[in-house]
């Protein structure tokens, strides 16, 4: 585990992008990895994990009960999975749908905070991947606004890989300035869910506020 590495990579991104200390929050993408790897992440600080997969995630959920984590549902939501991410999840990445906002909504357990959600904003229109076109997305969060138990904290998106270093930030300067032009003061949308293992310096470097990060940190799934 390179948690420590991935750490200095994000404080060394956030002083040469001019960020504040601590700006970025970590989000360790533990979609197939054991619940061990995850006990030793959370011995070495780090309380927020993204699962893609409910049934799998809840298992950890069993086996990791009593640690204190903050659990981010980051997968293609699915109707039928819309309960047990409601009933078992912190956050939610990739909200695109509002009849899945209203389940989402109507699913949370009475006395549990709102469900925090971060829309998927697809920048590029590219086929069979989810998300909002951008000029949809202003009118998507307007229709959330009244939802009691859903809180839309942002956007994410998830870029086409490239190893290009100049078009990297692309997308990401692209989904900071949307942010910054539908944000108002009731929603001001303060989270950026963007930037992975290969890109997240350029995600900051753009205005990222929490980077998803796995095989950096995990290495290669099984």
């Amino acid at each position: 585990m390179r948690l420590d590495a991935v750490r200095e990579r994000i404080r060394a991104a956030e002083e040469r992008s001019g960020r504040a200390p601590g700006s970025v929050a970590l989000l360790a993408v533990s979609k197939k990895q054991d619940a061990a790897k995850l006990r030793a992440a959370f011995a070495a600080g780090q309380t927020a994990f993204g699962e893609s997969y409910a049934q799998e995630a809840t298992g950890k959920m069993e086996t990791l009960g009593p640690l204190d984590i903050q659990w981010h549902f980051i997968g293609r939501i699915q109707s039928n999975k819309t309960r047990q991410i409601a009933e078992r999840f912190d956050w939610v990445h990739g909200l695109c749908d509002l009849k899945h906002a209203h389940r989402l909504s109507a699913q949370r357990p009475a006395g549990s905070p709102p469900l925090a959600a971060c829309v998927q904003v697809n920048l590029d229109a590219e086929p069979g991947k989810a998300g909002l076109a951008p000029d949809r997305v202003a009118d998507f969060v307007a229709a959330c606004a009244g939802l009691p138990h859903l809180e839309l904290v942002g956007l994410m998106t998830l870029p086409a890989p490239t190893e290009d270093k100049a078009a990297q930030g692309r997308p990401f300067r692209a989904l900071r300035l949307l942010r910054d032009r539908i944000a108002t003061p009731a929603r001001p949308l303060p989270v950026l869910s963007m930037g992975m293992s290969a890109d997240l310096e350029a995600a900051i470097a753009e205005g990222a506020t929490l980077v998803r990060v796995g095989t950096a940190i995990f290495g290669p799934r099984a």
